[in-house]
């Protein structure tokens, strides 16, 4: 049960993310260098890991072109942490005009279990060189994890209808995957942080490993300049799992609450 927490967790940051056919980008970024969120992940009453996104500046570039350097770090905690520790950490480096990658790594600590993965992206090419071999793909966008998640961050979602649904290719464990998420409507959430309105998504889940036959998977995104993760909700094989932000430094323009 641990280590599919860690699993919903790389999920989520997968999930707000369309085809950028579909729809138009934004023309500014919805974050900065030196933006900080925090989440928690719960399993029923008990938070089981938290998780850090970060966007740190950077004198990295590929092609001569300049990057943000993209953090994801995420823990267990708790009892949780006594039985099966975690410590994870992701690092995405993304072109600062079409936020697509360039290079992605993992490390990966799960209780007696490390790996180390690295992957670079030849998005022209439609090229992936991995730890594991050469890898094609059918187009100029796919991603990986966490560049997915702060793509998506800048399209522009003004005509998206209920019941939409968007794709993009991401690549993970040494394939290219598509994944379709649906666009379910507006809601306001409450959170630590006080009530947000925001945009709801459920993405395509298969059941079998985290979740069971028949379960959905939904994400709350903050609806306003921002457009960051504010909750995700679902029934796994054995209860179910909540993340909700807990904090958010840095941000581009202040978090929109509502009385």
């Amino acid at each position: 049960m641990k280590k599919n927490l860690h699993l919903f967790i790389l999920l989520i940051f997968l999930t707000f993310s369309a085809n950028s056919q579909s729809l138009p980008y934004l023309k500014n970024s919805t974050f900065n260098s030196g933006e900080t969120i925090q989440y928690k992940l719960k399993y029923g009453f008990f938070t089981a890991a938290e998780a850090i996104i970060q966007v740190t500046e950077t004198d990295i570039k590929f092609n001569n072109r300049p990057t943000y350097h993209l953090n994801v770090q995420g823990n267990t905690s708790g009892s949780f942490d006594i039985f099966y520790k975690v410590r994870n950490r992701y690092d995405s480096y993304i072109d600062q005009k079409n936020y697509t990658p360039y290079l992605y790594t993992e490390n990966i600590r799960e209780d007696n279990y490390t790996r180390n993965d690295k992957v670079r992206f030849y998005q022209t090419d439609k090229k992936i060189i991995a730890n594991k071999g050469t890898f094609k793909t059918q187009t100029e966008q796919t991603f990986d994890l966490v560049s997915a998640y702060y793509f998506s961050r800048n399209l522009d979602l003004t005509n998206a209808k209920q019941g939409d649904k968007f794709t993009i290719n991401y690549f993970l464990d040494d394939e290219v995957t598509p994944l379709t998420i649906e666009y379910v409507g507006k809601e306001v959430v409450k959170t630590s942080l006080g009530k947000i309105r925001c945009l709801k998504f459920s993405p395509s889940i298969r059941a079998g490993r985290i979740f069971r036959k028949g379960s959905r998977l939904y994400l709350w995104i903050s609806d306003d300049a921002n457009r960051i993760p504010v909750k995700a909700q679902a029934e796994v094989v054995v209860g179910a799992i909540t993340m909700e932000i807990s904090s958010a430094n840095g941000l581009k323009q202040k978090l929109q609450t509502v009385k």
